[in-house]
Formats: C-alpha cells, structure tokens, sequence
C-alpha cells in the first residue's frame, strides 16, 4: 500500500499545464515522483511555469500550439526528442466561448470544439506509439480533462463548450474500450469551480462562487492534484473509461 498513489519513475505530458488546473495535476505529479513534461500556445509562460516547478522535481517545458493535427504531431515529436515511452498523458488544454445563442458565431464554435474535443483524440493518437512502449512494462494513463457543464448544464450561454465537454466525456469511454487492449487506461476528471484564467468568477469571486457549492468551497490545488494523481497511479488501474466529478456537489445541485 506504501507505493499505490506513487509515480516514482513515471513520464507525463501535460497540456496547457503553464496555468490553472494543468499547474496543479503538474506540481501534484512532480511531488509523487513523476518526471513531468508541461506544454502551452504562450512559450515564455510555459518555460517559466517549469522554472517554477523544476524546484518540486524535473520538469521540462515544450511549448506548442495543439489546436490543429499539425500541432499535435509537433507536439508528439519534441516529447519524442526527451523520452521514448509515454506513462501518464493529461488532455487538459481547453477554450471557453460565451455569446447569446442568436449572435454565437461560427468562431466560437470551431475554436472550443477543435480544442476540448478533437485535440485530445488527435494528440493521443499522435503519442501512442510512446504509450504503447510504456504499457509494455506498466499501465499507461490518458486523461482528459472535461467539466461539469459537460455532465449537467449551465445557465451560462457557453453553448459549444458545454457539447465539447459532453462529447469528450463521451469520447473518453469509447477511446477507453479501444485502447485498454493495447493496456493503457482512459479515464476523465470533471472539474468544478477551480480559480483559473478559465474560470474567472471562481478565481476573483471566490466567497461569492462558494456560496453556490455544498460543499461551500471553491476547489483546491490539492483537491485537483490528488484526483489526478488517483487515475495516474496503481490506485487508479482498475478504473476505466470513468469521469470523476471533482466539484464538491454542484452538479447535484442543479439537478
């Protein structure tokens, strides 16, 4: 039981892990051990996040734009010029969109969509190769990163976000089935009101978003790492194609 939420020796890439909720799985994974690989669109803030971070344990910055297949490939092939296997792949960078449904334009649908759903199906196909070699020894781990508005719906008008999260929750049980064959397990976390860029309210408007949880609490860095860090381990092996609802009640709230 000593080691069963260890990633000593593990390798992980993280997307959009410069800021928010990647940050946190990042610096919870280098406390456990990992060898941690962060990327984001914005170079200098990523190299200064594994500046930051190199102080918990080795962590490498590879900066790349993951919106197109393009991107991903790159992305692929820089993580592939450090290390030849892949044991813990975190799909966590994402964009939000808010218009009134008769103004939504077709911008803020595209941009959301090819971001939070098709990036994560493209960049683990771009990276299965490095996964595939891990799971020769060890379980592999994939996971996305979704939100609560894709399990219960928002009120805000963030309508291509909410379906992209609803299809990535979807996605991750039909990539789950296909790829526990090759031994890598695909699960998500479904965020609640963390403080991020992403989530301003929560980061600026703490008590007043908190007072609409149960839980009567924003999340917690801890919170966030310890989910993540749960699905990455050998705590997590026998879970496959969940989402984890990490978002002290809300969705039970809305009903």
């Amino acid at each position: 039981m000593n080691d069963l939420f260890s990633l000593q020796g593990r390798s992980a890439l993280i997307t959009g892990g410069s800021r928010g909720i990647g940050r946190m799985i990042a610096a919870g994974f280098l406390a456990q051990g990992a060898r941690v690989y962060i990327s984001s669109r914005k170079a200098a803030a990523c190299d200064a996040t594994a500046a930051e971070l190199s102080k918990l344990g080795p962590c490498v910055s590879l900066p790349a734009d993951v919106s197109t297949v393009k991107g991903a490939q790159a992305l692929a092939a820089a993580y592939g010029a450090h290390e030849k296997t892949l044991d813990i792949l975190v799909n966590n960078a994402g964009a939000a969109w808010a218009e009134p449904f008769d103004d939504f334009s077709e911008k803020g649908w595209d941009k959301v969509v090819d971001l939070n759903l098709k990036t994560p199906f493209f960049l683990t196909q771009a990276l299965i190769g490095p996964l595939r070699a891990a799971a020769a020894q060890r379980l592999a781990k994939v996971i996305h990163i979704a939100s609560i508005d894709g399990v219960s719906v928002n009120p805000m008008e963030t309508y291509s976000y909410a379906a992209s999260k609803a299809g990535l929750i979807h996605l991750t049980r039909r990539m789950a089935l296909r790829l526990i064959q090759n031994h890598i397990v695909v699960n998500a976390i479904a965020p609640g009101a963390f403080a991020s860029d992403m989530n301003r309210d929560a980061r600026d408007h703490g008590d007043d978003v908190a007072a609409r949880i149960p839980a009567r609490r924003i999340g917690r860095d801890e919170d966030m790492a310890g989910a993540a860090i749960y699905l990455a381990s050998r705590a997590g092996d026998y879970v496959v194609g969940h989402t984890l609802v990490v978002d002290g009640g809300v969705t039970h709230a809305r009903g």
